[in-house]
């Protein structure tokens, strides 16, 4: 879901007399508040004003900023999930061996493309939290990589943890460059697709031609071997 579609007009953001739907109302603006002005930007006041419901209301909900903080994030996160994985009931079962590398670079590329500051404080707040395994995407996509990495599908010695971090970085910091340099949504489309491509050649080919650095290539297999 792209950024551009999170913003509604006031008419569609009038409070309904439903607490859920009170709810909802204050996590759109939260999102708005979020993608336009940072964590930085972001109060329950200010989320509240946006939101068209008073500030005593939203407090009911939210009693701090990092409640509020915290909720959205995993709304982008359950967004990323079906857009990566699809329905998590049918993702989490599913075998390693069957799943799409291709089609998780794209569709992990095309949602930082489409979500680039909310996908961006998503990736902060996980990075830096004690437990990312409460993730439902984190965790999602490190199993994925570890399982992968058990199969003979895989090169021995791969180090998950920090392959899911590179890619994950990568792929919510290229957006900065893309839009910086795309002029229209076909051209961002045109970026993501280049990025996810290129994960995937390094993922499948690497960089470097081994015969070429035969010194380099027996010393990193040995270290991969090594306890």
């Amino acid at each position: 879901m792209a950024e551009r579609s999170m913003a509604n007009t006031s008419e569609k953001r009038v409070r309904r007399r439903d607490p859920q739907g009170t709810r909802e109302a204050i996590l759109d603006a939260a999102r708005e508040v979020l993608a336009q002005d940072g964590k930085e930007g972001l109060s329950v006041a200010q989320v509240a004003q946006r939101a068209g419901v008073n500030r005593g209301t939203a407090y009911q909900h939210f009693q701090t900023r990092e409640q509020l903080l915290e909720a959205t994030v995993a709304w982008v996160s359950d967004q990323l999930f079906s857009s990566v994985f699809g329905d998590p009931a049918v993702a989490r079962d599913q075998p390693v061996e069957t799943i799409s590398v291709e089609d998780t670079n794209e569709h992990l590329a095309e949602f930082a493309m489409e979500n680039p500051a909310l996908g961006r404080i998503w990736l902060f707040e996980v990075l830096s939290s004690r437990r990312p395994a409460s993730d439902p995407f984190w965790q999602q996509y490190e199993s994925n990589l570890r399982r992968f990495a058990q199969t003979d599908l895989a090169q021995p010695g791969i180090d998950v943890e920090v392959l899911a971090v590179l890619i994950l970085a990568s792929t919510f910091i290229w957006p900065v460059w893309a839009r910086a340099h795309a002029r229209t949504a076909k051209d961002r489309q045109k970026m993501a697709k280049r990025f996810s491509r290129e994960v995937l050649r390094l993922c499948l080919h690497g960089t470097l031609r081994p015969e070429k650095y035969a010194e380099l290539d027996a010393r990193l297999k040995k270290l991969a071997t090594s306890p």
